[in-house]
């Protein structure tokens, strides 16, 4: 008998954590709006974007996209559209949608039409988790804030 997938929920919850405590060092002044662009160090072309879509008391919806440092989203590797939402009384950010796709499921069984894995959903935040720290390592603010230190590129 094949056991069934179940969803590791405090696994899932302490990648959300981390994941919001990586933003706030990446986009501090994400609450007041705006933009925050990143250049990577390992070849200075490359350009990760935050910005900051909507507001309300407790919740920040961020858009998180790379591209080139011209504004394109041109090369031979593009790192997905990805939509998280922060909330800021639990302190967790979870990735929304990938590329559009929203409504995804904490579980799959599997195979499925749609070819998802059976933690599709905890995937995309690991995905996440993956690439912000990759960020505070190696980025760097192409506009720092005043006062800021920078972080990365050791």
């Amino acid at each position: 008998m094949k056991v069934r997938y179940k969803v590791d929920l405090i696994g899932y919850m302490a990648e959300c954590d981390a994941n919001y405590m990586r933003l706030m060092k990446l986009f501090p002044g994400m609450t007041d709006g705006g933009e925050r662009r990143i250049g990577l160090c390992h070849d200075g072309e490359h350009v990760l974007r935050l910005i900051a879509r909507e507001q309300t008391a407790y919740t920040t919806l961020l858009e998180l996209s790379q591209g080139a440092r011209d504004g394109g989203r041109d090369g031979w590797f593009k790192l997905p559209i990805l939509k998280l939402r922060l909330y800021h009384d639990a302190r967790v950010a979870e990735v929304l949608s990938w590329e559009g796709v929203r409504q995804i499921r904490p579980r799959y069984d599997y195979p499925n039409r749609q070819m998802y894995h059976q933690d599709e959903k905890a995937q995309w935040n690991r995905f996440l988790g993956e690439w912000l720290s990759h960020c505070l390592k190696y980025g760097y603010h192409l506009e720092p804030l005043f006062g800021e230190t920078p972080y990365g590129c050791d």
